[in-house]
């Protein structure tokens, strides 16, 4: 008696195909989701040199102005990781917990640095500084003047926050005036943002400092 032809085969075949298939997808899958990991910008951080900044402001940085006797030098700072596309960058420092004013306190504005800058040295906040690359501008801190600004809460306050900013911008000049105030600087930075690194010091002065 004649067999009949052997069906298991041919779908043998077929379900080792749809498995090579499935294997292919998988690895295409994987490979895809690595070549997406590759693709993602480096995290953007601002840091300083100085660790004691975080946990309080040393003394130099602080200000010389409003019963403060520090030696208002701007610490040192670096970066790395800007997003791709970078023409620019703009640094801020910023008290939101000043209670002076209703709206904080603008302590160092720094806009039109240069996209190869990812550093600024101690005291490259002083006025009429030689230490800002080419091209790069102060704008005018809440003390008036076109230069970095320290730390002076009130005394007794509780520690404030000093909030180191630095934005990353699609463009290469700012579209702001000189001397621009920092409200001014970070109202226009939003049309030209591509990230932001964000570095905080704290300051307090005990009760029985004089005040400003």
């Amino acid at each position: 008696m004649k067999s009949g032809p052997d069906l298991r085969w041919p779908a043998l075949r077929r379900l080792i195909g749809f498995m090579g298939l499935m294997g292919l997808i998988g690895l295409a899958a994987v490979l895809g989701i690595a070549g997406a990991a590759a693709k993602e910008p480096a995290h953007f951080v601002l840091t300083s040199p100085d660790s004691r900044l975080t946990a309080s402001v040393p003394e130099k940085y602080t200000a010389k102005a409003f019963g403060c006797s520090g030696g208002n030098v701007s610490p040192a700072l670096a970066w790395h990781g800007a997003p791709q596309g970078t023409q620019s960058f703009v640094l801020t420092l910023f008290d939101p917990d000043e209670r002076s004013t209703p709206s904080g306190w603008w302590h160092w504005v720094v806009f039109d640095l240069p996209p190869s800058t990812d550093h600024l040295d101690e005291n490259a906040g002083a006025l009429n500084t030689r230490s800002l690359p080419a091209g790069t501008q102060q704008g005018r801190s809440d003390l008036g003047e076109d230069a970095y600004h320290g730390p002076c809460p009130a005394a007794g306050d509780p520690p404030h926050r000093y909030v180191f900013t630095l934005y990353a911008l699609d463009v290469a000049k700012l579209p702001v005036a000189p001397e621009s105030s920092g409200a001014m600087v970070t109202s226009v930075v939003q049309d030209h943002l591509l990230g932001k690194a964000v570095f905080i010091a704290h300051y307090g002065r005990p009760k029985s400092a004089p005040n400003h």
